[in-house]
């Protein structure tokens, strides 16, 4: 059978509709997987998205609403009658319903709630910020007994038949709610069939309370390689569970924003070529304004020097390679701090150990890049002062660079401030300046120039 590209399935869908064949459409988007769904509803307008996704079987339905991006299931949702959505709400995981939701008018949650079959899996979730792991959660998990035996687990999998990826992790319970113990799926079916839970159970687990920060959650998971992460309430009772996908998602959205933060811009809340340019001028303009400020104090330091430039001209010739190297130097440096500190490489405690570090680093960088500054110089004839000058002023500046690049960062994070913020063109615009008066402070010293 031949592979039909996304492109034809969607070409034939808008010719089904054309034609006012609906029912045609409906069934050829029901035969793709989820995510293939959920790509072709974004190609389609408005009209047709609200024309064909009420028709669409609710299972189908919500999984492209949690598959398609917030902004755009946001934008759909607007043109449904609540009626519509409600069985379509009904049918999601109660974590995806409830971000759903949350766009959503007051008045309008309220009538869709009432709609579904269980709103208490719903209700709770909206509470919680959607940044939070109370927001990442899913109330919709099976939970055990500690006094239930392996069979009576077994069974109740058996009976309540939940999402695969909610059994490979599962979590225990007192009487209380309180949770006491994990089981993976494997000891629980290698166990004994007689076996109580709390014998087998294992008592150490990893879980964090309701107002936990989304970036933390996803660090654990990453760092224990956790499937499932509970989520516990203030006297320790189970609220819900985060599945691994839900953590996916997160590490996405935190990459995307530093990545963009890294290139002195705000995020964006849409995707690039669905935010109209006039956004983008308002997430760009700011630090663009911010940068071209700072890079006068560039003017100004040549300015202050201008003597010692006119009276060694060869110094001139120098100003782009230094003060390039000093700001590469620098965005090296801060963007490897930054990164371990993402990835929870960085003890808070011992503040001066990446310094340090740094400062051997930026000793050696600029050990080998004063010896090939100071040959480059002297093939340009400029004879062995200026050389040697060149070859001094970009060691101390790749030094300064490179203890800069990681002070900022780590000055940043202890201020409660995002260390992308420093990176990039902020650090380069800084070390040029700097880099500039490094210059020509060593070229006075070495050249005597007065």
């Amino acid at each position: 059978m031949l592979q039909v590209t996304l492109d034809d399935v969607l070409a034939q869908v808008r010719a089904l509709l054309e034609q006012g064949d609906l029912a045609s459409a409906v069934a050829l988007i029901e035969s793709l997987r989820a995510p293939d769904q959920a790509d072709l509803f974004s190609e389609l307008d408005t009209a047709e998205q609200t024309a064909l996704l009420p028709q669409l079987d609710p299972g189908d339905s919500a999984d492209i609403l949690e598959e398609m991006a917030d902004e755009d299931a946001a934008r759909l949702i607007d043109n449904l009658a609540l009626d519509d959505l409600a069985r379509i709400v009904d049918a999601m995981e109660p974590d995806e319903a409830a971000d759903l939701l949350a766009e959503l008018q007051e008045a309008q949650v309220d009538t869709i709630l009432s709609q579904l079959e269980d709103p208490n899996e719903v209700r709770p979730l909206l509470v919680h910020p959607q940044d939070s792991a109370g927001g990442l959660m899913t109330s919709s998990h099976l939970v055990l007994r500690r006094r239930m035996t392996v069979a009576d687990a077994l069974d109740a999998i058996r009976t309540l038949k939940p999402d695969s990826e909610e059994i490979y992790q599962l979590f225990i319970v007192d009487q209380h709610g309180k949770l006491s113990g994990e089981i993976s799926f494997r000891q629980l079916v290698m166990a004994a069939p007689s076996a109580m839970l709390k014998d087998v159970m294992d008592q150490e687990v990893i879980s964090v309370p309701v107002g936990v920060d989304q970036e933390q959650v996803a660090r654990l998971v990453a760092r224990y390689d956790l499937l499932a992460l509970p989520v516990v309430a203030d006297d320790g009772s189970l609220v819900g569970v985060i599945t691994v996908d839900d953590v996916i998602d997160v590490l996405v959205q935190e990459a995307t924003e530093d990545i963009q933060r890294l290139g002195a811009s705000e995020p964006l809340d849409k995707p690039y070529l669905e935010t109209t340019a006039l956004t983008v001028f308002r997430k760009r303009i700011g630090w663009l304004l911010l940068l071209f400020i700072t890079e006068t104090l560039t003017g100004t330091v040549l300015r202050h020097f201008e003597e010692e430039l006119a009276t060694v001209v060869s110094l001139a010739f120098f100003i782009p390679l230094l003060i390039g190297t000093g700001g590469n130097a620098g965005s090296q440096t801060t963007s490897t701090i930054i990164r371990a500190l993402a990835l929870g490489e960085m003890d808070k405690k011992k503040v001066f150990k990446p310094l340090w570090h740094e400062l051997q680093v930026g000793l050696l960088l600029g050990l080998g890049m004063g010896v090939v500054a100071y040959g480059r110089a002297l093939l340009w004839h400029t004879g062995s002062g200026v050389a040697l000058t060149v070859a001094a002023a970009i060691f101390v500046i790749v030094v300064w660079a490179n203890v800069l690049g990681s002070v900022l960062p780590l000055l940043a994070h202890k201020l409660k401030i995002d260390p992308t913020v420093v990176s990039g063109p902020a650090m380069t615009t800084l070390v040029d300046a700097t880099g500039l008066f490094i210059y020509f402070t060593v070229a006075g010293i070495v050249l005597s120039l007065k």
